[in-house]
């Protein structure tokens, strides 16, 4: 079973790319050194999805960095994904793990200690534990967790744990003394004004944490 071997996880929105090609923006972030990308781009027609994943798994492939795709077993499969990340409302893990098979990673993004739990006992691979902080594009899944219950999480599960919502440079040092495997983040990089240069500094930050 393939394990992840990345501390930073960059998970893609077009809304947040201040006008700027997406394509171009992973490609930036690729160069500033990040190893996993989770495209997750909702609202878009399957076979736009498919043809900017096609797109995008070629760049990360380019660079030795892993790809996950955010829901799509289909999309996942089709253009050879490391492969997914699932949520509240996606197909349950033990499903995903028989059409997907032993060699592709299941991340499941949870919000709460219970669903993290129940994530391991199904056969994830991963977990995403937030909001740990607020933030704009997770408001809607509830109150920031904190690092207290961020904490507890890493404790009792024996799967990586991953902090997402609202990390930014000013707080990795604070998520990563929690013990994560490391960080999932948005606009950090996504919105930023030297993408690469975001990457690169994050990536410097969560190394030396």
């Amino acid at each position: 079973m393939p394990k992840p071997d990345f501390n930073l996880y960059l998970i893609t929105d077009r809304t947040q790319t201040q006008g700027r090609d997406l394509l171009w923006l992973i490609e930036q972030a690729l160069d500033g050194g990040v190893k996993a990308i989770q495209l997750r781009e909702k609202g878009l027609a399957g076979r736009d999805l498919f043809l900017l994943a096609e797109k995008a798994s070629n760049l990360c492939q380019n660079y030795g960095s892993s790809l996950f795709i955010n829901d799509r077993l289909d999309i996942a499969l089709a253009v050879s994904a490391t492969g997914v990340q699932l949520g509240n409302a996606s197909v349950p893990i033990a499903l995903a793990r028989r059409l997907l098979g032993a060699q592709k990673m299941i991340g499941v993004s949870t919000h709460s200690l219970s669903e993290a739990l129940e994530a391991q006992e199904q056969g994830a691979d991963f977990v995403l534990f937030g909001p740990v902080y607020f933030s704009p594009s997770k408001a809607g899944y509830g109150e920031p967790q904190g690092l207290n219950k961020l904490k507890e999480t890493v404790e009792k599960i024996s799967l990586p744990v991953y902090a997402i919502g609202g990390i930014k440079l000013a707080n990795i040092f604070d998520v990563r003394s929690m013990g994560v495997s490391g960080v999932a983040l948005i606009s950090a990089i996504m919105s930023s004004g030297d993408p690469k240069k975001a990457t690169s500094e994050l990536l410097r930050m969560i190394g030396s944490a």
